[in-house]
């Protein structure tokens, strides 16, 4: 979790109030900030990681304004053009493709903001450029350069310049090879023909991203304006980081300005700091937070968290300020409306009714389900939910498929949500090649899948799957399986039907169907599987959806 040290002082010039320790220490909690250590002259804080905006002083001075109600609703950020013409060469569609940028003048720095404003750009390129993969960003001295701008992708040795902290001139390539950046970062540019830079009115590399900025345009203390490019794959992490990034130094005093990146086929105005507009439903709040609360008191709480509320009959619109990344769905409103309303304030109770508690259906289902397999031999594994395309997908011959996809994935092998539960158990023997054989494992666990009509639009559902891996593993022993669980968990009436899936040898594969609804597959698992799981003993597979089965069981005894 990021943490960032508040000194008392420099948090009142911002605030626009003097708090002592003490008082920023009960006071910081109500935005949901942990407390890490107390000093008479400063208050060390960890912040969730969904607030990047929390990531400087700014950041959080405005949200704790709000909440003690010394200064409520929306800041109107004031933009104007900078005349810095800014172009996006062709070269880089295939590199690096996306790239905002911004510029900020008359700001005074001195070694503290200059400290500040590079803890600012690392918590950023952490917390929503994913180490630099999604977004990453440079920050140059505007008057130790000159435009017009060029983003462009050049071959790795054509162009040379001076990296930041070095004195030697040294080409994209050499970078990658010498400087302590590029060999921490080097593997998100592997491979390229081109390196994406930034050029200036001269010709000269001023960035290389997302490695190293250009010792040319170094920050110090007597900076005054600033460039801030931002660049990655898509368009929301990298105006993300710019939005928190400018709105927090226009809050240090900075003016900031505008620039046309001309992507030959469009032009976008940067950054675009215009609110986002979301409805609102009172009721919807007060329903979940248990509170009653008049609809002013639910318009001023909102407005307490820093946004702007316009009334309609039955809703609200609310404008949500382009900073507040974090918000994404109706919900994260109310947690804002209990935040405006104070946290602080709601008081537990006691449910009106006592009863005792019992597991639920499913719980117990499953419940059922392990203690069956392991009767049967089996040892019982846990995977995560997460997994990727080549392992879910692209090992058991299949396309990829309509899995619910991560927007900001943490990392690349956590990609997708699960829609199946045998590729983690093939995973799970994979890794377990050298104990000894037979090895038979089972999970029983949920997959998600998509449900347009569902608030979520996705839905959890119980599975059970196991596999059987030693010389003599095939589809008869698999078969047998299913059926003694099946029969095991009071069962009737199903027929085995012969099926074809990717991952199962052809004609040694088979599908349960009961009332007419697919409720498991069961078949010996394919060569090609085995090898791209480096496995060499055969392995029989099955699975089951026990929701389906519940469903058929409950319809018959209850």
């Amino acid at each position: 979790m990021p943490v960032i040290d508040l000194n008392r002082s420099r948090f009142a010039r911002f605030f626009g109030k003097e708090l002592s320790t003490s008082e920023m220490a009960e006071r910081l909690p109500w935005l949901g900030l942990d407390i890490e250590d107390v000093t008479a002259e400063s208050v060390k804080v960890e912040y969730n990681p969904n607030r990047a905006d929390f990531c400087s002083y700014t950041g959080i001075a405005r949200a704790l304004q709000g909440v003690v109600n010394l200064k409520t609703g929306l800041i109107d950020y004031m933009v104007t053009p900078s005349g810095v013409s800014f172009k996006v060469d062709p070269t880089v569609k295939n590199v690096r493709p996306v790239i905002l940028c911004a510029v900020i003048r008359n700001l005074v720095i001195d070694e503290d903001v200059v400290t500040e404003i590079m803890t600012m750009q690392d918590d950023l390129t952490w917390s929503i450029g994913r180490d630099r993969k999604k977004a990453a960003i440079g920050i140059h001295d505007l008057d130790k350069t000159r435009g017009p701008f060029t983003y462009i992708g050049c071959q790795p040795d054509s162009l040379t310049f001076i990296p930041l902290g070095k004195t030697e001139e040294m080409t994209p390539r050499q970078v990658l090879e010498k400087h302590e950046k590029g060999i921490a970062y080097g593997h998100l540019v592997a491979g390229l023909e081109r390196y994406p830079v930034i050029l200036d009115g001269d010709g000269g590399i001023i960035s290389f991203p997302p490695v190293i900025n250009s010792e040319q345009t170094r920050v110090t203390g007597d900076t005054r304006n600033l460039l801030i490019d931002v660049t990655g794959y898509e368009m929301g992490p990298v105006s993300n980081a710019l939005s928190i990034l400018v709105t927090a130094l226009a809050d240090m005093g900075g003016t900031l300005q505008s620039i046309v990146m001309d992507y030959r086929d469009r032009e976008i105005v940067s950054p675009d700091l215009s609110p986002k507009v979301m409805e609102f439903r009172p009721e919807y709040g007060r329903r979940l937070l248990g509170l009653k609360l008049s609809d002013d008191r639910v318009a001023d709480a909102l407005e307490r968290c820093r946004m702007r509320v316009r009334r309609r009959d039955q809703t609200f619109d609310v404008e949500i300020p382009a900073y507040r990344v974090d918000i994404m769905h109706e919900v994260d409103l109310v947690e804002e409306l209990a935040l405006g309303y104070g946290f602080y304030k709601i008081t537990p109770t006691m449910p009106k009714t006592l009863g005792i508690g019992e597991a639920h259906p499913l719980v117990e289902l499953a419940r059922k389900g392990r203690i069956i397999m392991v009767g049967l031999g089996y040892v019982e594994t846990m995977n995560l939910i997460l997994t990727n395309d080549d392992l879910h997908y692209h090992r058991m011959r299949m396309r990829n498929g309509d899995a619910v996809r991560l927007l900001n994935p943490v990392s690349a092998d956590f990609s997708i949500m699960r829609t199946s539960l045998l590729p983690g158990l093939m995973k799970n023997l994979m890794d377990n090649t050298h104990e000894s054989y037979p090895q038979k494992i089972f999970e029983s666990s949920d997959i998600i899948l998509r449900q347009p009509d569902s608030p979520v639009k996705t839905r959890r559902v119980l599975h059970l799957a196991g596999v059987s891996s030693h010389a003599e593993a095939g589809f008869t022993e698999a078969r047998s399986v299913v059926e003694s669980v099946l029969q095991n968990l009071g069962i009737e009436g199903w027929s085995v039907v012969e099926d074809s899936q990717p991952f199962f040898v052809e004609g040694r594969a088979a599908k349960m169907v009961l009332e007419g609804h697919e409720v498991g597959i069961v078949g010996e698992v394919h060569p090609e599987v085995l090898s791209n799981f480096l496995l060499e003993n055969p392995v029989a597979a099955f699975e089951i959806d026990l929701e389906l089965t519940d469903e058929h069981r409950r319809k018959r005894y209850l």
